[in-house]
């Protein structure tokens, strides 16, 4: 099964394909990038047929995205719920299941730390999925660590549905 993990921005908007085995790999990861010199319906067009591409290409059944983080600025919360909301309907359109996640149950499943900083997400990154270097740009990493939160949150659910009883 392949998961698409995504991290959404308008300026950049970062995914990861993983392919699910008994030890995630990595298809493909990269960045979505629009310019600040377009209209923001261009770069929202952009971003939706950008994700439509890959899912086209790689026919993910599961799409994992970051939720917005909330910040003093609020126009760029505004715009990355833009983007969020382009995503998940490319997403959806194309008949895959979407999955949301905090920063920090992300950083929690890939550091055991939810308030991990950046680098030691991106070193875990590095050493979950056995790459030679660092992802490149922070949020290709970023949106590797959103599929990664996916896949091991799979098995969590998995093994509850199994083996716990229902209450």
């Amino acid at each position: 099964m392949l998961v698409l993990g995504i991290d959404p921005g308008t300026a950049i908007t970062g995914y990861g394909l993983l392919e699910i085995k008994r030890i995630p790999q990595v298809i493909k990861y990269g960045c979505i990038r629009t310019s600040a010199h377009n209209q923001m319906s261009n770069r929202l067009r952009i971003i939706y047929e950008g994700i439509i591409n890959i899912i086209k290409e790689y026919h993910p059944e599961e799409v994992a995205i970051e939720d917005i983080f909330f910040n003093k600025n609020s126009k760029t919360v505004l715009s990355i719920g833009q983007a969020r909301g382009v995503i998940i309907l490319a997403a959806s359109y194309k008949g895959a299941k979407i999955f949301s996640y905090t920063p920090l149950e992300i950083k929690q499943a890939v550091t055991d730390n939810g308030r991990a900083g950046k680098s030691q997400v991106q070193f875990m990154i590095k050493k979950l999925l056995c790459l030679h270097q660092i992802p490149h740009p922070d949020d290709a990493a970023d949106a590797l660590a959103v599929a990664l939160c996916h896949c091991y949150s799979r098995k969590i659910k998995k093994y509850e549905e199994n083996f716990l009883p229902n209450n």
